[in-house]
């Protein structure tokens, strides 16, 4: 069994494209399971991550591949969240997706791709640089 996480925020692009690249890892359906983690930093509704459209258009793309996916959400820093997601689903490989940034707007903002890279313990693929 191929065990990933992959980090997905609200933009459905970035989550296609960190999901097609999971799909395509070697390998049957079979042998993945996927964890699609979104973090809230704000969610005055009290929405749920399946409620977003990335994660659900995340989730129909690897159910149609035929690849165990499971939806987790958490609250905080997203990049803490991911790590921690990966730890504790004992993951083989991190996903999460680039996108263009000034250095100025990386300085500014950061990073959670950035982070991720930098903090993990494990591999971790950057998916498609996308808007």
């Amino acid at each position: 069994m191929y065990d990933v996480v992959i980090g997905v925020d609200d933009n459905k692009q970035r989550a296609v494209s960190c999901v097609r690249a999971a799909a395509d890892l070697p390998g049957d359906a079979s042998e993945k399971r996927i964890t699609l983690i979104h973090s809230f930093t704000d969610n005055p509704s009290g929405a749920s991550a399946t409620q977003l459209g990335s994660v659900r258009e995340a989730t129909e793309i690897l159910e149609e591949h035929g690849i165990d996916v499971r939806v987790t959400e958490s609250s905080g820093d997203p990049a803490d969240q991911i790590l921690d997601a990966a730890e504790k689903e004992d993951a083989d490989l991190i996903v999460v997706s680039g996108r263009k940034r000034s250095p100025t707007g990386k300085a500014l903002f950061g990073s959670v791709t950035q982070s991720v890279i930098l903090s993990a313990d494990r591999p971790v693929m950057v998916a498609g640089d996308v808007n």
